[in-house]
């Protein structure tokens, strides 16, 4: 259902998810895009999906926006092979700013 929004913004997250590594990333996202698409108010668009080594590690099976945003990112070989590397979290907020974080990574040096 949101699989497309997600895809637009996926070369943007790709960049972001790379900078994580030195300090956390904020994406502000467009309102009307998420709202036009669902039913739910601003408040139902929150969530968190946590990453370790390249697979989801929480339960998001209950919001549509956090599972398609999932998918997306698993299913795009540059951004798997960079969530392989170590544990993320991808929030959303009521705000509409998409949190990437990392919490755990290595780094090859």
């Amino acid at each position: 259902m949101y699989a497309q929004i997600w895809i637009k913004y996926l070369p943007i997250i790709r960049i972001l998810l790379k900078r994580t590594r030195t300090e956390s990333q904020v994406l502000d996202l467009n309102r009307i895009d998420f709202e036009r698409m669902g039913s739910g108010r601003k408040a139902g668009y929150k969530f968190t999906i946590e990453f370790t080594k390249g697979r989801v590690s929480n339960l998001i099976s209950s919001s549509a926006l956090a599972s398609d945003l999932a998918f997306v990112m698993l299913e795009d070989k540059a951004t798997k092979e960079f969530l392989d590397a170590g544990e993320y979290t991808v929030s959303l907020n009521t705000k509409f700013q998409l949190l990437l974080k990392a919490v755990n990574t290595e780094v090859a040096e």
